[in-house]
């Protein structure tokens, strides 16, 4: 019997949520059982799915049939009876995992109508929309949340409008309502809620090769394959805006140095052609060297460092033209190195302005690089280093791209190894600038996963910290370029300290604390894989530059309408913590600067959190991965949520904030080789992303050697990613930002010295 004739049988009015009365309707019954059946299939090919027509079919005909029976005499049927019907029934005929489904898609539905109903909710939010509308960024909260946004500028403001109407629609409509009330009491923090709709992944590791070899196209027009170092370092800015849009988190380059190379050796063949045709022409030897055969030979060169023995037929027979090609040679070789750094500082300069997301937001970039040992690599090294050395247009310190040089011994860790050289400048510079920061491939966790020659081995970091490496879903291709995090949610550690510790206790419970917090990572796992479920259900067309132009991994295999699961499953799903120190000071009185008792206790908290994700991961054979999170948004959030139940409390919720993921906090008084000590194992449990920072009170520039010192302890001790923070100053007057000693590099004012209206008219910042 088709729908249509069961339709002609049924003469029922069904009555809405509403109170108003309409036509009984068995197509609406048909779909919304469909839907329930399609989600669950979520395969990209409909031979493969799991239920067929006929399923679906079979519950549809008997909840027809059970309304026939039971309604034959009535006259109106309430729309939540037949949802009632359509459950039963799917329990009744053993399709639990559709009753799920659809249970869980009506309790959303649900929640989704009570944010708009009840009226306190209604006017909670006005007032957000207000707030962002007619309130400056000092003034709400909201409006600052993201820190890479200004939110007092009009796109801004817009996205802000966004993001706000699209946390709430998540939390009503997307996800379970346990998942949501976790989130607002401060149990947990589901970070980039708003983009949970979207479906976006946090961020990825960008294989410039793939996308350099037969160029690129970012939607409104393709970009051909780059053939000089400018057009790489160009290309590379471009790649990470565009895939920015694609993502809600950032973009990192993860062999930056390897990635440009070519486009050194490409600028070198380009310009010892020019230069040897130029002198030519300026000699009596025109007419006895062929420039084509020349350009020929020049082709065939594979390294900026070529033995002039290849022209050998050329100059054989005269000591000057001889003597015109090393020129020639020299002079292509310095012109080269002078096209690269302009293309460094061009690359930070873009990164530094260029905006994506609607003109809102600077692109969150970072690169990892200083292990290609060949001469076209080194020179990207240097160069970019001296670029960054030499700041922004007012020589301010570049935020970004965030550089992380990467440490590796054999490479550039000891005197005599081939970029020992490339590992001082960058220590040097960093003394200067904050950045590059340092990871370390021979931590050995990092480095059981590294090839010697296989550059895609080696660990790459985003400039938060978020690190991919390790794939259960295949051991082969534990790689880091074309990944990238998936979604991450942090747990709060302080609140499990302040219920189970001596602080509200006469003694401490450790048992009701891991007990507690085995099913908040329960409950932290289940929402990851919801929100991987909307993920996985997007389309390649979702994103047009991240999957469309094949930088996520396998995505190049997928068709414009595929579904992401086999591509998204090589990313990683995190669960994060902050706020250990405040938890142990919570649990015991102390936190794990202060006692080995605590320490113990710590590692054995964080280790208790790895090993549940490395179960999980077993289990579902997807990437569940442990984070230190980045604490900076989150840290206030939380505190101050505990703080208004639990009240001040010394030396847990007494501060503005809870101290980042398993660091020593800032105040307490400990050396830089003790901090380094007790940092270093929390580095070995936290696979999805770890840093160590020092903080220095000084201008490092002035000790570089001191400075080495404690990059060397961070490698010493199996830190995996490191960096020294220092003051960097700002002058009032001209704006110069970067370490003013007693006079400003920029306008020559002195401390406490005012300048003149003369001098400030030549400044281009008054101009």
């Amino acid at each position: 019997m088709s729908v249509i004739e069961e339709e002609r049988k049924i003469t029922l009015k069904v009555v809405k949520r509403d109170g108003k009365k309409v036509d009984f309707n068995g197509t609406k019954i048909a779909m919304a059982i469909k839907k329930a059946f399609d989600k669950c299939n979520n395969v990209e090919d409909d031979s493969n799915a799991i239920y067929t027509e006929k399923d679906i079919n079979n519950v549809y005909k008997a909840v027809i049939t059970r309304i026939e029976k039971e309604y034959s005499d009535a006259e109106k049927i309430k729309i939540e009876t037949i949802q009632d019907m359509i459950e039963e029934t799917l329990k009744k005929k053993g399709y639990d995992t559709i009753y799920d489904e659809f249970s869980s898609y009506r309790e959303r539905r649900n929640q989704s109508r009570q944010l708009f109903s009840e009226e306190k909710k209604l006017h909670k939010f006005l007032k957000t929309i207000e707030g962002l509308g007619l309130k400056s960024a000092g003034e709400e909260d909201t409006k600052r949340e993201n820190a890479n946004v200004d939110g007092d500028t009009a796109m801004g403001t817009m996205l802000q409008y966004g993001s706000t109407v699209s946390k709430e629609f998540a939390k009503s409509y997307l996800m379970k309502k346990k998942f949501a009330e976790a989130h607002d009491n401060g149990d947990i923090h589901i970070h980039d809620m708003d983009f949970l709709p979207m479906g976006t992944t946090t961020c990825m590791q960008i294989d410039l090769n793939k996308l350099f070899k037969n160029g690129f196209s970012t939607g409104h027009g393709h970009l051909r394959e780059p053939n000089d170092i400018m057009s790489y370092s160009a290309l590379a800015a471009i790649a990470i805006q565009s895939d920015q849009n694609d993502q809600h988190g950032g973009q990192s380059i993860p062999a930056f140095d390897y990635y440009m190379a070519p486009g050194v050796l490409k600028t070198f063949k380009k310009q010892l052609k020019q230069t040897i045709s130029d002198l030519l022409d300026y000699s009596d030897f025109s007419c006895f060297v062929n420039m084509s055969s020349v350009a020929k030979e020049v082709d065939k060169l594979d390294s900026i460092d070529c033995d002039l023995s290849i022209f050998e037929r050329f100059i054989k027979d005269s000591e000057e033209l001889g003597r015109l090609f090393r020129i020639s040679y020299d002079k292509a070789y310095t012109k080269t190195d002078r096209i690269t750094y302009q293309a460094m500082e061009a690359f930070i300069h873009n990164l530094n302005t260029m905006h994506s997301r609607a003109g809102a937001q600077v692109p969150f970039s970072s690169i990892n690089f200083g292990t290609d040992i060949s001469s076209e690599g080194r020179m990207v090294t240097k160069n970019y280093l001296l670029a960054l050395e030499a700041g922004l247009g007012h020589s301010e310190t570049p935020i970004f791209p965030i550089s992380i040089f990467k440490v590796k011994e054999g490479v550039n860790y000891n005197p005599g190894e081939p970029n020992y050289d490339l590992f001082k400048l960058s220590c040097k510079v960093s003394a200067k600038r904050l950045f590059p920061n340092f990871s370390f491939i021979d931590a050995p966790f990092n480095l059981q996963y590294y090839k010697e020659g296989d550059f895609t081995t080696e660990v790459g970091y985003m400039g938060c910290r978020t690190r991919v490496l390790g794939n259960v879903v295949d051991p082969d291709r534990a790689v880091t370029p074309g990944r990238g995090n998936l979604s991450f949610t942090s747990i709060n550690l302080p609140r499990l300290g302040i219920k189970h510790g001596i602080i509200s206790n006469e003694k401490t419970d450790l048992d009701g604390f891991f007990s507690e917090l085995s099913d908040l990572m329960d409950l932290v796992k289940d929402q990851l894989l919801e929100r991987f479920e909307i993920q996985c259900n997007r389309h390649v067309y979702n994103f047009p530059f991240l999957l469309g132009q094949g930088v996520w991994m396998d995505s190049e295999k997928l068709k414009n309408n595929d579904r992401l699961r086999r591509v998204l499953k090589h990313g990683t799903l995190s669960i994060g913590f902050i706020g250990l120190a405040e938890c142990l000071k919570a649990l015991i009185g102390k936190h794990h600067g202060e006692s080995a008792e605590a320490q113990e206790l710590g590692l054995k908290i964080i280790s208790f959190m790895r090993e549940k994700t490395d179960e999980y991961s077993k289990k579902y054979n997807l990437n569940f991965t442990l984070l230190a999170t980045p604490a900076e948004g989150l840290s206030g959030r939380f505190v101050n949520i505990d703080k208004a139940i639990y009240g001040k409390l010394k030396g847990i919720t007494d501060r503005n904030y809870y101290t980042n993921s398993f660091h020593i906090p800032v105040y307490f008084n400990i050396s830089i080789a003790d901090k380094i000590h007790l940092e270093a194992p929390y580095h070995a449990y936290t696979n999805a992303g770890h840093i160590s920072y020092i903080e220095l009170d000084g201008d490092p520039s002035e000790n570089v050697e001191v400075f080495e010192k404690i990059i060397r302890i961070m490698k010493e001790e199996g830190i995996g990613y490191g960096a020294i923070n220092h003051p960097v100053d700002r002058d009032p007057v001209c704006g110069y930002v970067g370490i003013i000693k007693d006079v400003c590099p920029r306008c020559g004012r002195h401390a406490g010295e005012a300048v003149s209206v003369d001098l400030l008219k030549n400044l281009d910042c008054c101009k």
